[in-house]
């Protein structure tokens, strides 16, 4: 098998990176510059590849402990720890735009913000963006971890901390580990009951949405406002 030194220049991801810029590369060959080199027989693209494969996907390999890549054939700590620093600089980079205040005009504007981390928890996580006047983001909040349904969320809690900052509206969101994003008839009953009392509130509720392995549905996109 080849090695990537003796793929012609123009092959090679890091040329590529340089060239033609990070966003034409696949999500292996991207995983095989932070991996530098692969294993006797395999170059560090076909180990990306099978890494991804092992763990179904970028948010797998985001969700895996270290000790769970370090294990995998030709990764290690040394490897494992490229990677997970490299996926916590992304999340870090996301809490970062939020810090920017940034401006939420649609469903994908929230997704922007929140699909990355979301999709790679273990547990359900219930989080608002608070919005002011401008929906500019005031702050992402953490509702609830653990179970997210109708019977379990106290609605108080979920607007708690729009009324301390002065929140004039929220978009929920959660996110479901089982990786499939369609709403639940509980995530529709919770939608419905924060809407109504938002309005008592008067703290609207934009929209809800459902995130899992990297994808998101918008309840409100769906019609189901």
């Amino acid at each position: 098998m080849y090695t990537i030194r003796e793929w012609a220049k123009d092959e090679r991801p890091r040329e590529r990176l340089e060239h033609l810029g990070a966003q034409s590369l696949s999500t292996a060959e991207l995983v095989a510059i932070l991996l530098r080199v692969g294993r006797e027989g395999e170059t560090a693209v076909d180990l990306a590849r099978r890494l991804l494969q092992q763990f179904n996907g970028l948010a797998g390999v985001q969700r895996a402990s270290f000790d769970d890549l370090r294990a995998v054939r030709g990764v290690g700590p040394a490897k494992a720890a490229q990677i997970k620093a490299a996926l916590e600089l992304g999340r870090r980079l996301q809490l970062t735009r939020l810090g920017e205040r940034p401006r939420i005009a649609s469903p994908e504007d929230a997704a922007a913000l929140l699909l990355y981390e979301m999709s790679g928890l273990e547990q359900e996580h219930l989080r608002a963006l608070l919005l002011d006047t401008r929906h500019q983001v005031l702050k992402m909040h953490d509702v609830v971890r653990g179970s997210v349904n109708s019977a379990q969320v106290r609605i108080a809690e979920i607007f708690r901390e729009a009324v301390r900052v002065n929140a004039v509206a929220l978009i929920l969101a959660h996110n479901h580990p089982s990786g499939d994003p369609a709403p639940s008839p509980d995530d529709i009953a919770l939608t419905r009951q924060a809407q109504e009392a938002g309005r008592l509130l008067d703290i609207a509720v934009l929209d809800h949405l459902v995130i899992a392995d990297n994808r998101f549905v918008s309840l409100k996109a769906r019609g189901m406002f």
